[in-house]
C-alpha cells in the first residue's frame, strides 16, 4: 500500500471508528428508556461497549466518592505491574488520618496492609484510606492525581479531571456518566480478581464492622458492584454493574435527590437494559472474517479478522434483521504485516450502523515475484 494512500485510509478508518461506542436509536417494539429525574445517566453493555440508553452522558459533573473507582483502578494497575503488593505495609500519615468525611478509622503512625486499605476504599468508602493509598503509591495526593489523569487519558475519558483520590468537593474534580462507565468497564475487564472486592457487603477492621454503602448488593443478587457517592453539590450518585446469565450491564446515575431514588433509578435502568436488549457475538477474535484482494504479494488474497471478540447489543428479537458489511482499502499492497488495520466491519439494523470494528491482517504477506508485481501493477492502473 502506498504511503499516501495508507495515510488517507488510516484517517478515514480512525474517523469511522470514533463512533464505535456511541448509542443508537433503532425503531422496534420496545418502550422508550426510563424518564428519570437525575442530572445524568447511562446504560452500557459490558461486552459490546454499546450505550443502550442515556441522559446527558457527557456533561461534566462532580462525582463525589465515585472518584474512588479511579483511585482503586490506579492501585489495581500497580498490583498488576508488580509495583505494589497486597501485603505491603503502609505507614499512615497525619494528613490521611485527619481527612474528613467517610472513614475506615485508620490511626496515625500505624502501619496498615494494602489489602486492608483497598477494603477501606471499596467497601466503606474511606477517605482516610484513599489518601493513605495515594501517598504510598505516588508520594503525595497531587502526584497521585496526575497519575489518575494520565490513566484517564489513556482510557479516552474526554470529560474528566481528577484532583484528589477521595471525591471530596473541589472545583477541579469532575467527570461524566459515560467516562465513569468506560472506566468501570475497563476495570472489570482488566482486573476481575480485584473487582470482586466490590461485591463484598461487609468487612471488619480494627474490630469495627463496616458495611458497603451500595445497598443494591443486599437487595439484588445480580448486582456485584460498584460505588456510591454523595456530596451536597454532586447529589446522590451510583455506578453499578450486574450480571444476568452471560450478560453484564453497567449503569451510572448522577445527581439523584435522595439515596432511595438513586437506587430505584439504577434498578429501573438495569431492568430496562436486560429486558429489552440482547447481546450477540458476531465475530470471533483472530478468526477469518473476510478475504481481501492484495496486490504485489506472494498471494492474491489476505485473510482479515478482528482483534477481539466482536459483540453487538440490539433490541430484543432483532438479530435476524441485522446486516453485516465491510469497508476495505481497494489498494492493499504487499508487504503487509500481521495485525495491520486494513478496514472495518460493521453491523446495520434498520439501515443504521449499530457497531463497527477494525479489520486486521491475520497473516504476514511478503512481496511477490517480479512477474506478480508487474501484472498487479498493470491491474492497479487499469
Amino acid at each position: 500500500m502506498g504511503k499516501l494512500t495508507h495515510y488517507i485510509f488510516t484517517l478515514v478508518l480512525t474517523f469511522c471508528l470514533v463512533f464505535t461506542q456511541q448509542s443508537f436509536a433503532v425503531a422496534g417494539p420496545i418502550p422508550k428508556p426510563p424518564n428519570l429525574q437525575v442530572e445524568s445517566y447511562i446504560i452500557m453493555d459490558f461486552k459490546s461497549g454499546t450505550v443502550i440508553a442515556s441522559k446527558n452522558p457527557d456533561i461534566p459533573l462532580p462525582p463525589a466518592s465515585i472518584t474512588k473507582i479511579m483511585t482503586s483502578y490506579v492501585a489495581f494497575t500497580e498490583l498488576r505491574d508488580g509495583s505494589l503488593k497486597l501485603d505491603d505495609q503502609v505507614l499512615i500519615s497525619k494528613k490521611a488520618w485527619k481527612t474528613g468525611g467517610s472513614k475506615m478509622f485508620i490511626e496515625v503512625g500505624k502501619k496498615v496492609k494494602v489489602s486492608d486499605l483497598l477494603q477501606g476504599i471499596v467497601t466503606s468508602s474511606g477517605n482516610d484510606a484513599s489518601v493513605a493509598m495515594a501517598e504510598h503509591i505516588s508520594g503525595d495526593v497531587a502526584t497521585f492525581s496526575l497519575y489518575m489523569n494520565q490513566l484517564g487519558e489513556n482510557l479516552g475519558l474526554l470529560n474528566s479531571n481528577f484532583s484528589n483520590p477521595t471525591g471530596l468537593p473541589d472545583k477541579d474534580l469532575y467527570t461524566s456518566a459515560r467516562d465513569i462507565a468506560i472506566l468501570s468497564r475497563s476495570m472489570i475487564a482488566k482486573f476481575p480478581e480485584y473487582y470482586r472486592l466490590y461485591s463484598q457487603k461487609e468487612y471488619i477492621y480494627n474490630e469495627i464492622k463496616q458495611y458497603s454503602r451500595n445497598k443494591l448488593l443486599f437487595t439484588d443478587d445480580r448486582v456485584d458492584g460498584i460505588k456510591t457517592g454523595f456530596t451536597q453539590r454532586a447529589g446522590y450518585c451510583l455506578a453499578a454493574s450486574a450480571k444476568r446469565g452471560s450478560r453484564r450491564l453497567i449503569t451510572v446515575v448522577l445527581g439523584a435527590k435522595t439515596p432511595d431514588y438513586r437506587n430505584d433509578a439504577t434498578k429501573a435502568l438495569l431492568e430496562y437494559g436486560f429486558r429489552f436488549y440482547e447481546t450477540h457475538k458476531i465475530f470471533k477474535r483472530q478468526a477469518l472474517v473476510h478475504n481481501a484482494r492484495i496486490y504485489n504479494g506472494e498471494k492474491k488474497e489476505i485473510k482479515l479478522g478482528v482483534e477481539e471478540d466482536f459483540y453487538i447489543s440490539i433490541p430484543r428479537r432483532q438479530i435476524k434483521n441485522i446486516k453485516k458489511g465491510f469497508v476495505i482499502d481497494r489498494n492493499i499492497s504487499a508487504p503487509i504485516s500481521k495485525n495491520t488495520a486494513l478496514g472495518f466491519a460493521f453491523v446495520k439494523l434498520d439501515g443504521e450502523i449499530v457497531s463497527k470494528a477494525k479489520l486486521i491482517a491475520l497473516e504476514d504477506i511478503k512481496e511477490g515475484s517480479f512477474y506478480r508485481k508487474t501484472v498487479d501493477s498493470l491491474l492497479q492502473i487499469f
